[in-house]
């Protein structure tokens, strides 16, 4: 019985469940950004690159010319796929872009709520606890 009390208590604890809540969130920021760059910034990409998808950029290491990438990979050919590295690399930036924007919004509001925040009252002077010290001596 031991064992299961312990367990409840190390899932109990608060790091567990801040690590918990923070995974469930990512992966659902994660369905924002990935809609944001398949919906929004690839289009415009796209419009920008004259309509290339970046996924479907290779180079066939057999020298054969192929209609496709699918046609190169459906006959076997040695194909280097570079378009996914660029369309790996635009996701890294645009979802860097998007947790810095977050993290400094984040930032912001912390930093008005410290600062809306009461200072707390002066503590006694260094004269007044030494005066206060002396006369609890004396007594």
């Amino acid at each position: 019985m031991g064992f299961f009390k312990d367990f409840k208590s190390f899932l109990m604890k608060g790091d567990i469940v801040s690590l918990a809540t923070a995974v469930v969130i990512g992966g659902a920021f994660s369905k924002i950004v990935n809609s944001a760059v398949k919906d929004v910034i690839m289009p415009i990409v796209g419009v920008i690159t004259g309509g290339s998808d970046f996924t479907q950029k290779y180079i066939s290491l057999d020298g054969g010319s192929y209609e496709s990438l699918a046609a190169a990979q459906e006959a076997g050919a040695a194909v280097i796929t570079y378009g996914n590295l660029i369309q790996a690399t635009i996701d890294f930036i645009i979802v860097g872009i998007f947790i810095y924007l977050f993290l400094k919004s984040y930032e912001k509001s912390k930093k008005k709520e410290e600062e809306a925040a009461p200072a707390p009252p002066p503590g006694p002077t260094q004269e007044e606890l030494l005066t206060e010290i002396r006369d609890l001596l004396k007594k």
